[in-house]
Parts: C-alpha cells; structure tokens; sequence
C-alpha cells in the first residue's frame, strides 16, 4: 500500500527528480508540477494527501499558491510543506501563516525531509476522538466533525492541524500546557522548539474561535510558560 499521494512543486527539474527517487524508495505515490499555476490545476482534478511547495517560483509564488490551496480547501486534509533557502522568523511565519503545516530549509537532509513528511501525515487520535463532537461556548459553536467554528452565525472552517490542536486544548480543559507538550502532541516528538509555530496556529485559531480576536476569552496566553483553554465550569484534566 502507498505510504501517501505528495505532490512536489518546484521549477527546478533536479530537485523533481531526486524528490521522486526518494520518495518512490520510501513508499510515496508522486506527481510533480513545475509551476503554481499548474500545481493549481493538478489539485482541482486529482486528490493527494502532501504537498511539498517550494516558495521560491517564478510566477505564482509558493506563498500565493499556499493561501489559493487553502482558500480553495477550507476543510480538506491536505497537509503542506513549504521548502525554502530562507531560515529567518519572518519568512516561517509569513508560511505558516499563508496556511502551511510545516516549514523546511534548504539545504536539508533525507531523513529530515522524511520525518517532516511523516509528522506532517499523522493525525493526532484525539482529533477523531475528541468529546463532546460539539461544543457550545457562549456565542460560539465548535463542531468537530464538520470541522465548523460559528459565531453569530458567522462560519468559518478549521484545517486538518488547527483541528488536531483545538482538539487537544478542549481534551485539557483549564490546563497550563506547555509549548513542548504542544508542540510535541500535534506536531511530533521530533519538535519542541518551534514556538513561533505555535504563535501563528494560535493567532489562526484565534481568528476562528473568539468573538474578540484581540481579547481572548477561551485561547488564553500563560506568559513564559504556554497556551491555557479556558473552559468555564470545567477543572482542569
């Protein structure tokens, strides 16, 4: 059985062929798309589970083909991973921010290219797990399964690790959780130092879940320490 359907976006065809000798050794289905534009294209007609986006393209940038994806996707369980030669804060947050999962620099290693592609396929159980399958807050309805946030009747949709994370929040209610355990739970054992990851997925879920974004109610900051969800009526697990 294939390990997973990944797509491989890059103009460069080096990079496309070493790609699929690695990935075909490791169990992956690949298809590959030398340009957004197409990438685009080949997404509309056919599923995959990963897309490897390099961000430097001419044409449609890897950023403006990530934010199109999820703008066209909004509750799709495709993962993405943005490959670049940049490795400031600014550009991982500007990424993650555009809707990728995962941030890697070139040049990197197989078996780190490989682990990412791993941590960036798994599925934390408590995301299908996850009870109640709806919650209600004051103003807010959360309903796991549809991957569904409204707020006053406004709707917005949760990505597949937005989901896995407010999952793990609302299975800790009350809670201190720190940002290693977090880090750790939904996106693998091999993180824990990627705070800014975490700063950006927060900001997301923030957008989606609080009435007012800029003072949270729910989504609570333990300064120095992590991410708290402020469940009302509930002790902490």
């Amino acid at each position: 059985m294939s390990a997973g359907r990944i797509l491989v976006v890059d103009d460069e065809p080096q990079i496309r062929r070493v790609m699929r000798t690695t990935l075909v050794a490791n169990g992956y289905e690949m298809a590959e798309a030398r340009s957004g534009e197409s990438a685009l294209e080949m997404l509309r007609e056919e599923r995959f589970d990963l897309v490897l986006l390099d961000m430097n393209m001419p044409g449609l940038s890897g950023l403006e083909t990530c934010r199109s994806i999820r703008a066209s996707r909004p509750t799709s369980d495709l993962a993405i991973i943005v490959l670049t030669v940049r490795n400031n804060e600014k550009d991982k947050v500007e990424a993650l921010d555009a809707g990728a999962d995962d941030y890697v620099t070139k040049p990197y290693s197989t078996p780190e290219l490989l682990a990412r592609i791993r941590a960036a396929l798994r599925r934390t159980p408590l995301a299908a797990e996850v009870t109640p399958r709806r919650l209600a807050l004051e103003g807010v309805e959360i309903d796991f399964e549809a991957r569904r946030v409204t707020i006053r009747g406004q709707q917005a949709h949760l990505t597949s690790k937005e989901l896995d994370l407010l999952s793990y929040f609302v299975a800790h209610p009350n809670k201190v959780l720190t940002h290693r355990e977090l880090l750790q739970a939904i996106w693998g054992p091999d993180y824990g130092e990627e705070h800014e990851y975490l700063r950006v997925f927060m900001n997301r879920l923030r957008k989606k879940v609080e009435p007012d974004p800029a003072k949270p109610r729910y989504l609570l900051t333990e300064p120095w320490a992590g991410y708290r969800f402020h469940l009302p009526g509930q002790d902490s697990r």
